[in-house]
């Protein structure tokens, strides 16, 4: 078994996702009025979740495709 980088970098980013994600679900809304009412760190948790969730994809299907 060799080492994906692509796992641990999914991981780390998924997991900041799920952090941002839930603050900017569970914050005040009186905390965008400076961004223009945009609720940055709910759209930067979906990015970053969906990037992390991604790269682990990818990461488990090399590992899964490589002969042993």
């Amino acid at each position: 078994m060799s080492f994906d980088i692509r796992i641990p970098i999914g991981l780390m980013f998924s997991l900041i996702g799920a952090l941002l994600l839930s603050y900017g679900l569970l914050s005040d809304a009186e905390l965008y009025r400076r961004s223009l009412g945009i609720n940055v760190n709910l759209a930067w948790g979906c990015v970053l979740l969906a990037f992390g969730a991604s790269m682990l994809w990818f990461g488990y299907r090399a590992n899964r495709d490589r002969p042993v």
